[in-house]
């Protein structure tokens, strides 16, 4: 090498620098940016050591001078990777920046004289655009020039990065074999390559754990009955060098026997004979004896499928026209299917095609079991075969299988014993409920019924002396008025006020009567049309100019039974209610109808009967009421006005009225809207006759002087009040105070032509009197008069047939007109 080079004096070592073929990779630098320069000028130590550098086949790099210029040679290149070429004649510092850090603490030793080796040092470099690590082993030498000094250093290197990658690959497949040895359940050994000895075995605690070879694990581990047949499948699995497997029989720690699955692979030497054996045992107890359990369940299952009564079966969601899950066949079916479905070999069928117009509800049931993993219990009809089925359904696992397992029963008999039972028990319980709100209603009623009974008692004790009384007050002032007081204007003023007092007064027992129904009606066929218009003028007068009158009164209105100057003053008291309720203005309108109420309305309001009725509704556009104010509206006494302009009887009067009448009321009112009361009256069925026209009024009619009649009454004012009265109208007169007074008039008097008679009277009342009397004198005529009936002459509110009766108090002209009237009926009418 040297030779080659030459001395410095030797143009032909120039030469020879340039032509060597190592020297090709110098070429490739630019050595004027270089601290060494060109190679030329370099001196002899350099010279020779980049010859060495050059002449190596290991990768070899040289670093010279104050700034340490590298010089390697084409075996060290690919360790640069990008780096090269820029590398040649840069600083080494500059080169290997990145671990400078790993390795400048070693340059500066070497640079003091220290060589030094280095084995598999791992760095971070940066190499192919990106920093990575890498392994190297290196040894650093010293440079020296002529003079010995040393001038820079020599190394040589080894890149070990495959070496360390493969060796942490091994390490860490040996840590996770090792790692999947310890976590197995499986037990692992080894055994020597004809299987005469166990190398070891980690049993995992199934079988006893060994880590010193043996050469007796056949009578160890295996049971007698089992040895053979292991030993022959070792046997072939060393004479095919192939995998050992093999379940049977073994002995576990405990010393009772258990089954594995046992395995093992041969390990091959270079020359393919087996150097060992590695195996593992997987412990098949518990899973041998899940079969054999399995194996008894599925008999018991097989003979409980073909020996239950109750259907059984499996179904398989598909995917149908209809969508995903849309329908389901059937894959198993036991025999009792057909029993209780009533549907045969079920095996293979859809749904749709079973039941197409059922299906959607069958599917959807079971679509949810599916699709939640909730069980479900209900009862469904089949309706293909009119069954009724109890039916529990449950998931089959994995939900991936889509199956779906159903156990039904044909129920059908106690379906129906139960829908009978709950149909009784239903209509016991409505009747019930019925019973109980009839007898709610009733005790209502009959709590309304003894009110009503309380105040009509209370009114007729009230009404027989009050009127009474009154008869006194008004008779006498009939008779001033006629006898003394013709000449003097102011004396028959007075006259009449206290009249008009006594008739209000009159009127208000009326109304108590009215309310507690004890006044006598005399119901007569009524156009409700006809009364309505004829009452007019007297509503206008009443609601005066600023209120508006309407009537609708419908067209072919039916007839009605009742009694019309009562109705009249029903009407006119609703009319009177509304304009108050009204004030100055407002809208009053009085409509009539044909309507039918019908037994679900009817079984809501206690005593009222279904069927046809006459409506008469009287409506405002008042204040309205509210609830509770319509809650009491038909109580007596109770009113909403101000002290002294109502007694709160007027609605209590419509409402006895109406209801002596056998009709219904109804009150619809909304605060702020106004209010209408609904008056419904029967239909009269059947022949009736027009009403009468009113006839003109005339002069008070007179008595015959010859005509006789016989006044009783026990109360000795009224008896006399009524005997002045009739004398004064030009009748012959005879009064007694009771019955058996009048009884020997009318036998000791044949010519008497009219028994007028108070009905209320002690012992024997009026009407007695009346028939005893008609026993005796059959042509006899017969007038009642009363303040109140006690149903002597008044059944269910009506005057009994043929009855001729005035009420007090009276006054002398209805006196005289009824009296008349009485006595000119056809005998043939009269009747007690």
């Amino acid at each position: 090498m040297l030779e080659r080079w030459g001395g410095s004096q030797d143009g032909n070592a120039h030469a020879a620098w340039e032509s060597a073929p190592q020297a090709a990779i110098l070429r490739s630098a630019d050595w004027t940016a270089s601290t060494l320069g060109p190679p030329a000028g370099w001196p002899r130590a350099l010279r020779a050591a980049a010859m060495q550098v050059l002449d190596s086949t290991v990768p070899m790099w040289l670093a010279w001078g104050d700034d340490l210029a590298m010089v390697y040679n084409s075996a060290y290149a690919p360790i640069l990777g990008s780096k090269h070429p820029q590398a040649l004649g840069a600083p080494l510092r500059q080169v290997w920046g990145e671990v400078w850090a790993d390795v400048g603490s070693l340059v500066e030793s070497t640079l003091a004289g220290q060589a030094l080796y280095r084995d598999d040092m791992e760095l971070r470099v940066q190499r192919g655009g990106g920093e990575e690590t890498a392994w190297f082993s290196f040894s650093y030498t010293p440079l020296r020039d002529d003079a010995g000094a040393v001038r820079g250093l020599l190394c040589t290197v080894w890149e070990t990065t495959d070496k360390m990658l493969a060796q942490r690959r091994l390490a860490a497949s040996e840590s996770r074999l090792r790692a999947l040895v310890l976590a197995s359940t499986n037990a692992s050994y080894r055994m020597n390559a004809d299987w005469t000895q166990m190398l070891e075995i980690n049993g995992q605690g199934f079988v006893a754990d060994t880590s010193v070879p043996s050469a007796s694990w056949i009578d160890l581990y295996i049971p007698p009955a089992d040895r053979a047949g292991v030993l022959a499948a070792v046997r072939q699995a060393i004479d095919t060098r192939s995998r050992f497997e093999l379940e049977h029989r073994v002995v576990r720690t405990d010393g009772t026997l258990g089954w594995t699955l046992s395995r093992a692979v041969p390990v091959l030497d270079g020359a393919g004979q087996i150097t060992e054996w590695f195996g593992t045992a997987s412990d098949l107890s518990e899973s041998k004896a899940t079969q054999a359990a399995l194996r008894e369940s599925e008999r018991q299952f097989r003979t409980l499928f073909d020996s239950i009564d109750e259907g059984f079966c499996v179904i398989e969601f598909l995917d149908g026209p209809h969508g995903p899950l849309s329908d389901y066949v059937h894959i198993a079916a036991n025999p009792a299917y057909l029993a209780n479905a009533g549907i045969p070999d079920v095996v293979g069928q859809r749904v749709r095609d079973m039941v197409p117009q059922e299906a959607d509800g069958w599917v959807e049931i079971y679509r949810n079991v599916l699709l939640s993993g909730e069980p479900v219990r209900f009862e469904r009809e089949l309706v293909r075969t009119g069954r009724y089925l109890e039916l529990a359904a449950f998931r089959v696992e994995p939900v991936e299988r889509r199956q779906v397992a159903v156990l039904f029963q044909d129920v059908t008999k106690r379906h129906r014993a139960e829908r009978a039972l709950r149909e009784l028990n239903d209509t016991l319980e409505r009747r019930v409920a019925e019973e109980v709100a009839a007898r709610s209603k009733t005790e209502e009623a009959l709590r309304q019924a003894q009110k009503m009974e309380a105040v009509g008692q209370l009114t007729g004790g009230i009404a027989h002396d009050f009127n009474n009384m009154l008869a006194v007050v008004i008779g006498s002032l009939d008779l001033l008025g006629r006898r003394f007081v013709d000449g003097d204007p102011r004396a028959r003023r007075y006259v009449e006020a206290a009249k008009d007092g006594a008739k209000r007064a009159a009127q208000l027992t009326q109304r108590l009567l009215a309310f507690s129904r004890q006044q006598p009606l005399k119901p007569e066929a009524v156009d409700a049309n006809k009364l309505v218009a004829g009452m007019s003028d007297l509503l206008r007068r009443s609601l005066g100019g600023a209120i508006r009158l309407e009537t609708v009164l419908a067209g072919g209105l039916w007839r009605t039974h009742v009694d019309p100057h009562q109705l009249e003053n029903v009407i006119l008291n609703l009319a009177v209610n509304g304009r108050d309720a009204m004030g100055e203005h407002g809208r009053l309108t009085i409509e009539t109808a044909n309507c039918h109420l019908d037994e679900r309305y009817a079984a809501e309001h206690l005593g009222l009967a279904a069927g046809q009725y006459v409506l008469v509704a009287v409506s405002d556009t008042g204040t309205g009421m509210s609830p509770e104010v319509i809650a009491k509206a038909f109580d007596p006494f109770f009113t909403t006005k101000e002290v002294g302009r109502g007694t709160g009887l007027g609605l209590s009067q419509v409402y006895g009225f109406v209801k002596q009448s056998g009709g219904h009321v109804k009150i619809y009112s909304e605060v702020g809207q106004g209010t209408a009361v609904k008056v419904y009256l029967p239909r009269l069925l059947g022949p009736h006759q027009d009403d009468n026209l009113a006839e003109p009024q005339q002069a008070v009619p007179q008595g015959d002087s010859r005509e006789l009649v016989l006044v009783v009454e026990d109360e000795p004012a009224v008896r006399q009040l009524s005997v002045d009265a009739l004398t004064e109208l030009g009748y012959r007169v005879l009064e007694a105070d009771g019955a058996a007074a009048a009884l020997r008039l009318i036998d000791a008097h044949p010519d008497i032509d009219l028994l007028f008679t108070d009905v209320v009277m002690p012992e024997v009342n009026g009407r007695k009197l009346a028939d005893e009397a008609l026993k005796r004198r059959p042509q006899l005529k017969v007038l009642f008069t009363t303040g109140y009936t006690r149903n002597a002459v008044v059944h269910n509110g009506v005057l009994d047939p043929g009855v001729q009766l005035i009420g007090k108090p009276y006054t002398i002209e209805e006196l005289a007109t009824r009296v008349r009237e009485v006595l000119d009926a056809p005998r043939r009418a009269q009747k007690a």
